[in-house]
């Protein structure tokens, strides 16, 4: 399981069990941040083309919740990136 590492970490038993314990530790950990840091970046996403279409983060959420569209963080980020024209719409509809 320690295979690639560099030095005695890769082949002196104590140390290499101590290291392969360490990285489960930061696998588990690294598990739950990165989802925290993926949902970081779909608020920035959104953020920067709510701003071109003249609001910001939270008044487009705050919108889209009082209009009653359901439509996850993922998603909207992915539309403002890859489709701007849908999310064009999406924020037309919720201006009004």
């Amino acid at each position: 399981m320690t295979r690639g590492y560099f030095g005695a970490r890769k082949n002196v038993w104590t140390v290499a069990k101590n290291t392969w314990e360490k990285g489960l530790t930061y696998a588990f950990r690294d598990r739950r941040n990165k989802k925290r840091e993926f949902r970081a970046l779909w608020i920035q996403r959104i953020n920067a083309a709510a701003r071109l279409e003249g609001l910001s983060y939270s008044q487009l959420m705050g919108a889209l919740h009082k209009a009653g569209i359901e439509i996850n963080r993922k998603v909207l980020a992915d539309l403002a990136m890859n489709n701007p024209e849908a999310f064009k719409a999406i924020v037309d509809k919720v201006k009004k």
